[in-house]
């Protein structure tokens, strides 16, 4: 029987005002895997996969990024891009066909619904059609870099996927096969882009740089891919390496879904991985405040069913992973430990806001919040083959409940 800990509601509660993170996790409580709160995480699980089967074949309402060439190029979205025309948009079907590998991946219930749904996207003739589309003198900047950045998440799950299952492992390897030829293109589409690009775009939406980066450079290590390793090291390094004293007093923008500045340093944590020391240091010339910037609190979102400004939940989800992310780069030095829970204590208000604003009876956020979602309480799990997490992210499940979640 596998044992995880948990810990009660009192604790959560009370740390807040008499202790920090290390104190809770001193106190753990041992049950088994039937409690109460592995059957939310289970829930929250099972409503994350329902918003992505819902929507990735879920042709209209559509926002196509088409540029025509001749009266012939008008067509609707399932016969342009066969594979990705689902979720209102191209990188939120690609998105949410990652939720749906990775949930199939960790979580036995939901494998046979996704891996349906995938299998249903995944055909040889569908993904070459895609290439056939994208590979387009007139779209060269066709979902650069954000889109293209998802689709390299994708391949890297499926390729992690495919090195560890053991229940129908050559359907996975076939999906693997027969994504290669789109891969192998946006690989190209970046590699080429990269050296030209004098400037990062700084934005919190989809032209952001860093965002993109951070997952390129993933699935380079991944994929053992040397030269895009570099090629991404360097651009990252010229990119960012300089930055001081980071001004977070002018974020969020009011569409923002993405922080430009917890994004770069989310990025340069992994460029710096092999030397952490070098990375603390970087931080802390980045970051130069002994407090956190008030800004980087959870922000007002005032109309949830707004298109746009449902976008600041998922600020706040990414924020919450970013924030993690680094505050765990930070754990190589025990000096840290006040700014590194600090950074924990943010993620987990964030996480809280963003969660909660989720809504599936409002398209707006529903088609793509549910991956950000998914990022978050799995992204940094370790998996097993029977499909259970070993880090089950208990603190911020009982926050969840707390704040009335499920």
């Amino acid at each position: 029987m596998m044992i995880v800990c948990v810990w009660s509601v009192f604790l959560l509660t009370t740390a807040a005002a008499f202790g920090s993170r290390q104190d809770i996790l001193r106190q753990p409580t041992e049950i088994n895997n039937n409690n109460e709160t592995l059957t939310n995480l289970a829930l929250m699980r099972r409503r994350f996969a329902s918003l992505a089967l819902s929507c990735i074949h879920r042709e209209y309402p559509n926002k196509l990024a088409h540029v025509l060439a001749t009266d012939s190029d008008v067509k609707p979205p399932r016969q342009l891009t066969p594979t990705f025309y689902g979720c209102f948009d191209w990188h939120s079907a690609v998105h949410g066909h990652w939720l749906l590998a990775r949930l199939a991946r960790i979580d036995v219930n939901l494998a046979a619904e996704c891996r349906q749904a995938l299998g249903k996207s995944f055909t040889k003739e569908n993904i070459l059609n895609e290439v056939a589309y994208i590979n387009n003198n007139q779209r060269l900047s066709f979902e650069r870099p954000y889109g293209l950045a998802w689709f390299l998440k994708l391949a890297t799950e499926l390729d992690e996927w495919a090195l560890v299952e053991t229940e129908n492992v050559e359907e996975i390897q076939q999906w693997r096969d027969n994504i290669r030829p789109l891969e192998m293109l946006i690989v190209a589409r970046l590699s080429s882009w990269l050296p030209k690009l004098s400037y990062p775009v700084r934005s919190g939406e989809h032209s952001q740089t860093a965002f993109a980066l951070g997952f390129a450079l993933d699935y380079a290590y991944q994929m053992r891919n040397t030269v895009f390793v570099q090629l991404i090291e360097q651009r990252s390094l010229a990119f960012f390496y300089t930055d001081k004293t980071y001004p977070f007093n002018y974020e969020p923008s009011g569409e923002d879904f993405l922080s430009a500045g917890l994004a770069e340093a989310d990025l340069m944590r992994r460029v710096m991985k092999k030397k952490p020391q070098d990375f603390i240091r970087w931080f802390n010339e980045f970051l130069s405040t002994e407090t956190l910037p008030n800004n980087l609190e959870p922000p007002y979102i005032a109309d949830p069913t707004d298109p746009k400004l449902i976008h600041l939940a998922g600020l706040c989800i990414s924020r919450a992973w970013m924030l993690e992310a680094i505050a765990d780069a930070l754990s190589f030095d025990i000096q840290e430990s006040n700014r590194r829970d600090q950074l924990y204590e943010l993620s987990k208000r964030n996480a809280q806001t963003g969660l909660t604003a989720i809504d599936e009876n409002n398209y707006e956020g529903g088609h793509w919040l549910g991956t950000f979602a998914v990022y978050l309480i799995t992204h940094r799990q370790a998996l097993t083959n029977d499909g259970a997490d070993q880090d089950y992210r208990v603190t911020l499940v009982l926050c969840l409940l707390l704040a009335g979640f499920f």
